[in-house]
């Protein structure tokens, strides 16, 4: 248990409706009681926990502002901690100003995530629920907000309980088998245990597959937009993002640096990047963006081939279509307002790819493109009712220590080594599925991953 006191402002600093500084620590409320004055007399520290109380704060006899204060006594606080909240108003300088005088009356200033961090270790969240109260404040899109909502409620403490639940008990069998063979027998036991220990594995299978669509909810979908010169690549980025984020002309080969833009599409975030038309040039700056178009598009989750549909595929079609046959691939023929010259069916013959009929300049097309991304990278529709989704690195690696621990389980079953082999690699399986929970992680790792959180959460 934490000793000292600390404090932070909650709140973004910059001029506000409102603004928030938290307190949380054995002298929260005896602070507290020095720098608020109410209506009444009584102490915020004789009030009921959860009450919410209107006066002034005042640094000795100056009042610095009029506020509205939470009290939250521990353990029933979200860092298990004697917790107070001061709302005042949002003024940079107002904030700033009670936030010294709470430092200047006993509190100390916290660090980046010390009070998700003292939650933890209070005992009050586990480690997934803690790195998910992370990925709510950065969440960008609403599947990673749901996500992450879903393992901060559990979904993932609950199921890595489960199995270590199953697996230390296979683990103390075999201690107590050994210690005490008279009694204890073994006879039989490898061939149960490997059909337990293969269900583990199927259980860990699952989660780590979530990991790509884990990955893309939280981080978006890395995509590149190719094609020839003029076919309409700057207009589709403008139109989805909304603005005029690159210069379109009739000149071919405008575009030749790289221009990158997030966009929020249906729910999911697209790392677009729009580059220089592909085809053969002997302009020296043209070249180098060429030759970078061709390097993005190789290193894509995505790539969206947009084709001219007033003229007809040429060697530059070709030299697309043969660098984006293996890749993840939406094709958009351009263009549908004005008169063909190429259809879908051309295109498919030589690149069998989804392909949707639009006009960038329009905005034609860009929903059922919307659905399309979907269909692609999700495996099934995304209810969040029961599903699981690893987002985060740490975990998944893991998730895949521990399987490989498991498999070594099985290839002792399968090679006739005796039973404490099988105990040393279930006991490893345990202590990575530890790290995830933190059940088993060490001081530094700790510090290291609420270094990343937000000042004040």
């Amino acid at each position: 248990m934490y000793t000292d006191t600390i404090t932070a402002i909650a709140t973004a600093m910059s001029n506000s409706g409102i603004g928030i500084i938290r307190i949380s620590g054995k002298e929260s409320f005896q602070i507290i009681d020095r720098i608020y004055r109410g209506k009444k007399e009584k102490k915020l520290s004789e009030c009921r926990s959860h009450t919410i109380h209107y006066g002034f704060i005042y640094d000795g006899e100056e009042v610095i502002d009029e506020v509205i204060v939470l009290l939250m006594k521990g353990p029933h606080s979200y860092t298990g901690e004697d917790t107070i909240e001061i709302d005042c108003h949002g003024g940079s300088y107002v904030i700033k100003r009670i936030l010294e005088t709470v430092i200047k009356y006993g509190a100390h200033p916290a660090e980046p995530g010390e009070f998700t961090k003292r939650a933890f270790l209070n005992g009050r969240i586990d480690l997934s629920q803690a790195e998910a109260v992370g990925d709510i404040i950065s969440a960008q899109n609403e599947y990673a907000l749901k996500n992450s909502v879903n393992q901060l409620k559990g979904s993932i403490k609950n199921i890595i309980k489960n199995i270590r639940n199953k697996i230390i008990y296979e683990i103390a069998f075999i201690e107590s088998a050994l210690d005490d063979p008279e009694h204890i027998s073994i006879d039989g036991y490898a061939e149960e245990l490997q059909t337990k220990n293969s269900g583990f594995i199927k259980q860990l299978d699952e989660l780590i597959s979530t990991s790509d669509n884990g990955r893309i909810m939280k981080e978006g979908i890395n995509t590149v937009i190719v094609g020839k010169p003029n076919a309409g690549k700057s207009s589709l980025l403008n139109i989805m993002a909304g603005k005029e984020r690159a210069i379109v002309t009739e000149i071919a080969g405008t575009t030749r640096d790289i221009l990158e833009e997030h966009i929020q599409l249906d729910g999911l975030i697209l790392n677009i990047i729009d580059t220089a038309g592909i085809r053969h040039t002997q302009d020296v700056v043209e070249k180098i963006g060429v030759d970078k178009a061709k390097e993005y598009a190789a290193e894509a989750d995505l790539v969206i081939y947009i084709v001219d549909g007033t003229k007809l595929l040429d060697e530059n079609d070709h030299e697309i279509i043969e660098m984006i046959e293996n890749k993840n691939v939406i094709i958009l023929l351009n263009k549908l307002d004005l008169i063909r010259k190429v259809n879908k069916d051309e295109i498919i013959k030589f690149l069998n790819k989804p392909i949707i009929e639009v006009s960038a300049k329009e905005g034609t097309g860009i929903k059922e493109f919307g659905n399309m991304l979907k269909d692609m990278f999700f495996q099934k529709e995304i209810s969040f009712n029961d599903e699981i989704y690893i987002t985060n690195v740490r975990q998944k690696a893991a998730l895949n220590d521990a399987r490989g621990s498991l498999l070594k389980v099985n290839e002792s079953i399968d090679g006739g080594l005796p039973e404490d082999f099988y105990s040393i690699d279930l006991m490893d399986a345990y202590i990575s599925l530890g790290l995830i929970t933190g059940e088993t992680i060490g001081e530094d790792l700790t510090d290291e991953i609420f270094s990343k959180f937000c000042m004040g959460k």
